[in-house]
């Protein structure tokens, strides 16, 4: 039996086990994302502080994006997976010794390298487990379980005794039973990828709108994700609500990201990315302006703010591959994931190096200044590319940028001529 026949006759139920691993792993990471800034408050540090710690998971990310392929490659996504796990164990484990600014930063930034390398080993295995006539709904399954985990996770920062190292243990416990479903499965792993390459010039040439949402949304994700709980905790709000705006501001995935999402299978997606944009901007200002007082109102604002962000991930994504042939798809993928995790280092970290002269709010203003750069881009764009006819585009695919889809990188992309796909376009 060939490799396609026997994914072909895999029942959907044979990837849940990846499927559940890494829901059980955000579970652990939303946890912190809360914890996190509510303890730095506890403890009297400066917002800044807890800012650094959300650039340093982005730089962990970047530097995972680049090296954690050799690490599947080497030893293969098994083992691979095994060990990206058992470093995000030690990074909690950091976290729990000590509340130390420079210790915490370096477990945030293994944490990030470590995060990268699970995704790139789940999702080709997913990938490569997945015949095409199923594939698009496991990879909005696996998605969706990762977002609302990570909600879930931040949720359950109300249960915990933040003066103790209970919240650490905690998301220790839940990325030890990551390792189960994943140890015990019978799933094949695939074959390591045979080569990386990285290709920005062909992918500018494919989707200038595409690899530049990905540098926009990028730093716009890791802003609205990490750095509200932050801003959320200055203000006075406490564990409890902290935690519970977390976990419905990954509501504003469903709420927002997919109308919007369904809205640009029928028009011009360039369009959408400047609707979502124009959502950043508004809701994000009216966040400025607004006094934290009533709960409600704020879990409105953000989780809308956080699923137009989502949108732009999934919709300049669907974009770009609605100009590449689908042989490219997966260099594509994987420069724009490079890129991506470019912007989620650069951006958080002016952010935190704002915050001490703009205050809490400067990620607020960051955010506007990068939602309202983009939407003039795509619209010279507009004006300078006619739209991909509507029976060459595919269906928008539900995927987030709080987990950024990845692939192994190849070299095919580096021959690439656009002028084939879009040559009756420009």
């Amino acid at each position: 039996m060939t490799r396609s026949a026997e994914n072909s006759s895999r029942p959907p139920l044979a990837v849940l086990s990846i499927i559940v691993s890494m829901a059980l792993v955000a579970t652990g990471n939303g946890h912190l994302f809360a914890y996190i800034p509510v303890r730095l408050a506890a403890e009297g540090f400066p917002p800044w502080v807890a800012n650094a710690m959300v650039a340093s998971l982005g730089a962990g990310s970047m530097v995972g994006c680049l090296i954690a392929g050799r690490v599947v490659q080497r030893v293969g996504h098994a083992r691979a997976y095994s060990v990206f796990i058992a470093l995000v164990i030690l990074s909690v484990l950091m976290i729990a010794l000590a509340v130390d600014v420079g210790l915490w930063i370096a477990a945030r930034l293994t944490y990030g390298f470590a995060a990268a390398g699970l995704f790139i080993a789940t999702q080709s295995w997913l990938n490569d487990a997945s015949p095409n006539h199923w594939r698009g709904r496991v990879i909005g399954a696996f998605y969706m379980a990762y977002v609302l985990a990570i909600g879930t996770g931040g949720y359950l920062i109300t249960f915990v005794d933040l003066d103790s190292a209970e919240a650490p243990l905690v998301s220790i416990f839940f990325s030890a039973l990551a390792l189960l479903p994943v140890s015990l499965t019978r799933l094949p792993a695939p074959p390591p990828p045979a080569s990386i390459a990285i290709a920005f010039r062909s992918v500018w040439a494919i989707s200038p709108v595409g690899l530049t949402g990905m540098f926009f949304v990028g730093g716009l994700t890791m802003l609205v994700q990490g750095f509200t709980p932050v801003y959320v905790t200055n203000a006075g709000y406490d564990k409890a609500e902290t935690g519970l705006l977390v976990l419905l501001m990954q509501l504003g995935m469903i709420g927002i990201q997919y109308p919007l999402g369904a809205l640009s299978d029928r028009i011009d997606r360039r369009f959408v990315l400047v609707l979502a944009c124009a959502i950043i901007i508004c809701f994000a200002f009216y966040a400025g302006t607004l006094e934290l007082g009533n709960f409600v109102v704020v879990a409105v604002i953000f989780a809308i703010w956080a699923g137009a962000t989502e949108a732009i991930y999934s919709v300049a994504n669907a974009h770009a591959n609605d100009r590449a042939e689908p042989q490219y798809y997966v260099s594509l993928s994987s420069t724009m994931l490079i890129t991506w995790s470019i912007s989620g280092a650069i951006f958080p970290g002016i952010g935190t190096a704002l915050t001490p002269y703009m205050g809490p709010a400067a990620f607020i203003y960051i955010a506007i200044v990068m939602a309202a750069l983009y939407a003039l881009f795509v619209l010279y764009r507009i004006c300078r590319r006619d739209a991909v006819p509507s029976e060459d585009t595919g269906s928008h695919q539900q995927i987030s940028g709080h987990a950024p889809y990845p692939a192994e990188l190849s070299p095919q992309l580096d021959n690439y001529d656009p002028q084939k796909k879009t040559e009756h376009h420009v």
